[in-house]
C-alpha cells in the first residue's frame, strides 16, 4: 500500500507561519477572514492532534516559540469585545474578531460567488472553532511546566480570564477553565490568577453552564485554585462553596460528582466559618452522608474526610448529627482502626471530628448510642494513639453531667487512664479555635429573660450545690471545656504554700457565704491536666466512688501528679484526695488497695513505687507533701476510729479474705491512734502475728515489704511506752576500753608462766596453753584435759576442724580475755560473707565447747562489725544466716528501729525474708519480740497466737 502524501501541515514550521501570520494582522485591516480560514484551521488542527501530542511535542513548540503567536491569536479575540453583556454565538463583536484573526487573502480577487457564500461556515461559528483549537492547545501546552512559566511570563493568564468574561459559550468556557485549572497547578500561576479575577467568573460558569465537561473543568479549577489556607479562604468568601454544594444536591452525572467531592474536599480543608455556612445552605450535608457508602473509593473516602473537616466548625456540628453525620464517622473510625493496614495518620482527623462532636449535647446523645464511648476508650487505650489521648480526655469532659455516659465509663475503666493522663506527655494536635467552640453556647447571647431553659436549670443547680454563690459568679461564656468552675466556695491559690495545700479535716466543706469577695475572685489554674482532674473529680462526687477512684493505679495517677508536678499543683487534685479521705465509704477501699500505707510512703516518707528499691530525683518542696499526707491520714484516721470504722476494721479482719486480713493489719498502725482499738485488732485479735506470717508469702503489692517494715516500726513505736524497753543495742560497747588481754604473756619468747600444754591444730600450728586454766573453762576441757580421757596425760592435745583464726578466740577465752578483741579477728569485713567464714567457724567451735560466754561475745562482735550505726541493710541479711537467735534478735532491732532510714528498713526487711526462706518461724520469732519489747527468751505480754 503506498504512503500517504505528505501534506504542508505535516511540518511544524508551516504551522507556526500559519499561527504567526493570524497574531500578527491588524483587525481593521479589512481582510476576507474566507480566504485565510482554512489554512489557519488547518494548522491549529494539525498543531493540536499531532504536533503537540507526538514524544516531546509541547517541549519543541515552546522551543519554537509557538506560545507567544498562540497567546497574541487569543489575546486578539477577547479584544475584539472586552465585556459583551452575554455574547452569544452570532454576535457582531465575535464576528468582527473572527475578521481580524483571519487573516489576509494569499492574492486579492473578485469577491465570492453567493454559492460560496452559502457553503462557507459563519464568522460567528470559524471564530468559535479557532478559539476552541487555540485554547485546546494552549491547555495541552500547561501541562509542562516550562510552558506554564512562560505563559505567566506572557500575561496569558490576563487573556485567559478576558476569554472567561466575555465568550459564554460552554465550549470556550471549558477550554478556559482548562487552561486555567492547569496553570494553578503552580503557587505562582494560582496567586496570578487569584488576583487576575477569576474567581468570580469561574462561580458564575457554575451557575451558568449546563454540560457536564464544562462544569468538571470549571470545577476541577476552583479546586486547584485552593491550594493554600488563605486562597481557600478567599474561595469561600467569593461564594466558590455554595454553588458547588448545589450542583452536589443535585444528584449530578458520576464523573461530576467525583469532580465536585474532590473539590469540596479541598476547600473543607481547615474548614472555614463561610465554608461552612455555605456547604450548609448549598443542602450538601445529606449528600455528604449519602456518598460516605458510595461504591468507589475515592468518593466515598473523600465524602468522609469532608465530613471531618466540617466538624472544625460549631455552627454545623448540629445539622451534620441530623444527617448521619456522627454515625457515618464513628463507623468509618471503627473500620479504619479495625485494620491492621490503616495508619495512625489516616485516623487523625476522624479522631479530631469526633472528639469535637462531643461538643453537643445532642452528638454527644448520639455518639453514645452508636457506640462513640467505646469507641474513645480504645483510644485511650492504645498506645499508638498517645498524641491523641489529651484531645480524647477534653472530649470526654462534655459527658461531664450525663450520669448514663459517666457510668458507662466508669466501667469501661476511664478512672485509671484518666489517672494515669494526669503526669503524660502533651499531644501534639494544634490548638482549635473560637469557631471549634460548642454550639450549644453560641457567641450570640440571648438576653437572661429569654434565656433556655436548659442553661437556666443548670445555673440553678450550680447555685444550689455551692459551686457559685449567685448567677452573677457564672460567666455568660461559661461552659465546661473553657472554663471550669471551682468545686467548692473556697478561696485558690495558684502557688500553694503549706497552708493551701492542707486539705480540709472535715467530712463536709463549710460553704462560704454568699456574699464572700473570695468566691470566684481567682480563676483555678487550667492546663494540661485539667480535663482529665476535672472528671476526676465528678467520679469522687459520686456517693461511693471507692470502686473506681480507691484503687492503686487511680491513686498512684494522683500522688504522682501532685509531688511530680513541675510547679504547683491543681488545688482540684488536693481536693479529690481530701473527698476520698473524708468519705466513710472509701475506707474500706482504702485498708484493701493498702492506700493509705501508700500515702504515708509517698507523702511522707517521699519513696514513690518508682523510687523502690533505687532512689531517684524527685522535685522539692517535701514539707508541703509530708504536711499533706499527714492530713489525708488524719482523715483516715477520723473514719476508721469512728464507729463505722471500727465496726468496718473489724469485719475485715475477722471475716475479709486472707489478703484483706493482712492488709487490715498492715494498715492499722497508719489509721489508729487509740490504743484500746489497736491493741484490741492487732494484739488480742491476732493481727500482728497475721502480718508477721504473711512476710514470707508472695507480696500482694510491689511495695508491701516497705510497708510491712513501715508499719511495724510504728507499731514498736505505739507499744515502746506500755512495754519493757528493748535490750540496749551491742553497739552501746563500742566506746568501753578494751580489757587487759590474759593470753598474751604465754606467746612471748620467755612466756610467764611457762606453758604446760600446747593445742595441736590441723595446719600443723601448736599453741601454747596452761593446763589448769583451760580445764576450768568449760565442761568440755575439763573433761578433756583432766579426766580418764589420754588428752589428759599429753602434752600435745590436737584440736581437730579448727582453723588458727577460729582457735585464736578460744585459747583466749578459755585463759579468762573477755573483751581484748580477740572475738573480732575472725569476723570478716561489712561486704563479705559471713556464712563459710571463720567468724562462723569460731561460733560453731565455741558451742561444741562449750563456751555459751564466747559464743555471746562472737555475736557481739558480728553485730558491732555488721550491724553498726553504718551497717548497710544488705548485712543484715548475711547475720540472719547464721541462724543464731540474739543475732537475729540484733537484726530485728536493727531493722525496726526508732532512727533508722525508712528504705534502709525496708532493705533490711527484704534480706531478712530472703534469708528466711521458706523457714519463717525464727524470723517471725525475731520480729515478733522486737515489736512486743520482749527480751530474747524472756516472758511477757503476747499476742494472741
Amino acid at each position: 500500500m503506498a504512503a500517504a502524501k505528505p501534506t504542508l501541515t505535516d511540518s511544524l514550521s508551516f504551522c507556526l507561519a500559519q499561527l504567526t501570520a493570524a497574531a500578527g494582522e491588524d483587525l481593521g485591516g479589512g481582510k476576507d477572514p474566507a480566504t485565510n480560514e482554512t489554512p489557519l484551521g488547518r494548522a491549529l488542527l494539525a498543531l493540536r492532534t499531532r504536533h503537540i501530542k507526538a514524544a516531546g511535542g509541547i517541549e519543541r513548540f515552546r522551543a519554537r516559540g509557538g506560545l507567544r503567536p498562540l497567546l497574541s491569536l487569543l489575546r486578539r479575540a477577547a479584544a475584539a469585545d472586552p465585556a459583551p453583556p452575554q455574547a452569544g454565538p452570532g454576535s457582531a463583536p465575535l464576528s468582527a474578531a473572527l475578521a481580524a484573526s483571519a487573516g489576509p487573502a494569499p492574492s486579492p480577487g473578485p469577491a465570492p460567488s453567493a454559492a460560496l457564500s452559502s457553503s462557507t461556515p459563519s464568522p460567528p461559528v470559524r471564530l468559535r472553532k479557532t478559539l476552541d483549537l487555540a485554547l485546546s492547545i494552549l491547555a495541552n501546552c500547561c501541562t509542562e511546566g516550562a510552558c506554564r512559566a512562560e505563559v505567566r511570563r506572557l500575561g496569558g493568564i490576563l487573556s485567559l480570564v478576558t476569554i472567561l468574561q466575555c465568550v459564554k459559550a460552554d465550549s470556550i468556557q471549558n477550554r478556559t477553565a482548562r487552561a486555567l485549572g492547569n496553570l494553578a497547578v503552580e503557587p505562582e500561576s494560582c496567586r496570578a490568577i487569584h488576583s487576575a479575577g477569576a474567581v468570580p467568573l469561574l462561580v458564575e460558569s457554575l451557575t451558568a453552564c449546563q454540560d457536564s465537561q464544562c462544569l468538571q473543568s470549571v470545577v476541577r479549577a476552583l479546586r486547584n485554585l485552593a491550594d493554600s489556607p488563605q486562597h481557600r479562604l478567599a474561595l469561600a468568601q467569593q461564594g466558590a462553596v455554595r454553588p458547588l454544594a448545589e450542583l452536589l444536591a443535585a444528584a449530578p452525572d458520576p464523573a461530576l460528582t467525583s469532580a465536585l467531592v474532590r473539590a469540596l474536599l479541598e476547600l473543607s480543608r481547615g474548614c472555614s466559618r463561610a465554608c461552612a455556612e455555605q456547604l450548609s445552605l448549598g443542602g450538601a450535608l445529606g449528600p455528604l452522608v449519602s456518598l460516605a457508602s458510595h461504591p468507589k473509593r475515592v468518593v466515598r473516602e473523600a465524602a468522609i474526610l469532608i465530613l471531618a473537616n466540617l466538624c472544625a466548625q460549631g455552627l454545623v456540628r448540629p445539622a451534620l448529627g441530623n444527617a448521619g453525620g456522627v454515625e457515618v464517622l464513628l463507623g468509618e473510625l471503627r473500620r479504619r482502626r479495625g485494620s491492621s493496614g490503616a495508619s495512625p495518620v489516616s485516623q487523625q482527623p476522624l479522631v479530631r471530628a469526633v472528639c469535637l462532636l462531643c461538643r453537643e449535647a445532642i452528638n454527644r446523645a448520639r455518639l453514645r448510642d452508636a457506640g462513640g464511648l467505646e469507641l474513645l476508650m480504645g483510644l485511650l487505650r492504645d498506645p499508638r494513639a498517645s498524641a491523641w489521648h489529651p484531645r480524647v480526655v477534653a472530649a470526654l469532659v462534655g459527658f461531664l453531667y450525663d450520669t448514663g455516659a459517666l457510668g458507662r465509663l466508669q466501667a469501661l475503666g476511664l478512672v485509671p487512664l484518666l489517672a494515669g493522663q494526669l503526669c503524660g506527655e502533651a499531644g501534639d494536635d494544634e490548638e482549635e479555635g473560637t469557631e471549634a467552640a460548642s454550639w450549644d453556647f453560641p457567641e450570640e447571647r440571648t438576653p437572661e429573660r429569654a434565656e433556655a431553659g436548659s442553661l437556666r436549670s443548670l445555673r440553678s443547680w450550680l447555685i444550689s450545690e455551692g459551686y457559685a454563690a449567685d448567677s452573677e459568679d457564672i460567666s455568660p461564656d461559661w461552659s465546661p471545656e473553657h472554663c471550669p468552675l471551682p468545686e467548692c466556695a473556697e478561696p485558690t491559690n495558684p502557688s500553694p504554700s503549706p497552708a493551701s495545700l492542707r486539705p480540709p479535716r472535715t467530712l463536709r466543706t463549710p460553704r462560704t457565704p454568699a456574699h464572700s469577695p473570695a468566691v470566684g475572685a481567682t480563676e483555678e489554674p487550667w492546663g494540661r491536666e485539667g480535663p482529665a482532674l476535672l472528671l476526676l473529680s465528678r467520679f469522687s462526687q459520686a456517693p461511693d466512688p471507692s470502686g473506681a477512684l480507691v484503687t492503686g493505679p487511680a491513686l498512684c495517677g494522683l500522688l504522682a501528679y501532685v509531688t511530680g508536678a513541675p510547679g504547683p499543683p491543681s488545688p482540684r487534685a488536693l481536693r479529690i484526695l481530701a473527698r476520698l479521705t473524708c468519705n466513710p465509704a472509701c475506707l474500706e477501699a482504702f485498708v484493701r488497695s493498702y492506700g493509705a500505707a501508700l500515702l504515708r510512703a509517698w507523702l511522707v516518707l517521699g519513696v514513690a513505687p518508682d523510687d523502690w528499691p533505687s532512689a531517684r530525683a524527685r522535685p522539692t518542696r517535701r514539707s508541703q507533701h509530708r504536711e499533706l499526707g499527714e492530713m489525708l491520714l488524719q482523715n483516715l484516721t477520723v473514719q476508721a476510729e469512728s464507729p463505722f470504722g471500727v465496726g468496718a476494721l473489724t469485719h475485715l479482719l475477722l471475716s475479709g479474705s486472707p489478703e484483706d486480713r493482712v492488709a487490715c493489719a498492715l494498715t492499722l498502725p497508719f489509721i489508729c491512734r487509740k490504743p484500746s482499738l489497736w491493741r484490741r485488732l492487732l494484739l488480742d485479735q491476732g493481727g500482728l502475728r497475721l502480718l508477721l506470717t504473711a512476710l514470707t508469702r508472695p507480696a500482694p503489692h510491689p511495695l508491701f515489704l516497705f510497708f510491712a517494715a513501715d508499719s511495724l516500726s510504728c507499731l514498736r513505736c505505739l507499744l515502746v511506752p506500755t512495754v519493757n524497753p528493748a535490750l540496749p543495742s551491742a553497739t552501746a560497747k563500742d566506746s568501753d576500753p578494751p580489757s587487759p588481754c590474759l593470753y598474751k604473756p604465754l606467746l612471748g619468747p620467755a612466756p610467764v608462766p611457762a606453758p604446760d600444754l600446747h593445742f595441736l591444730l590441723d595446719s600443723g600450728l601448736q599453741l601454747p596453753a596452761q593446763r589448769a586454766a583451760s580445764a576450768t573453762a568449760s565442761p568440755f576441757f575439763r573433761a578433756l584435759l583432766s579426766g580418764s580421757f589420754a588428752e589428759a596425760q599429753m602434752d600435745l592435745v590436737p584440736l581437730r576442724g579448727l582453723s588458727p583464726s577460729a582457735a585464736w578466740p578460744i585459747l583466749h577465752h578459755v585463759h579468762g580475755c573477755r573483751g581484748c578483741g580477740a572475738a573480732l579477728g575472725p569476723v570478716p569485713p561489712p561486704g563479705q560473707p559471713l556464712l563459710g567464714s571463720e567468724a562462723e567457724e569460731a561460733l560453731e567451735a565455741a558451742g561444741r565447747f562449750l563456751l555459751p560466754s564466747l559464743e555471746e561475745e562472737l555475736e557481739e562482735a558480728v553485730g558491732r562489725i555488721h550491724l553498726g550505726p553504718q551497717g548497710a541493710p544488705e548485712s543484715v541479711g548475711e547475720v540472719f544466716r547464721l541462724g543464731r537467735p540474739r543475732l537475729a534478735a540484733h537484726c530485728a532491732r536493727w531493722t525496726l528501729g526508732p532512727g533508722q532510714c525508712p528504705r534502709k528498713r525496708a532493705l533490711a526487711l527484704v534480706g531478712l525474708v530472703e534469708a528466711a526462706g521458706e523457714e519463717a518461724g525464727p524470723l517471725t520469732e525475731a520480729l515478733l519480740a522486737v515489736v512486743m519489747g520482749i527480751e530474747p527468751g524472756a516472758r511477757g505480754p503476747s499476742p494472741d497466737c
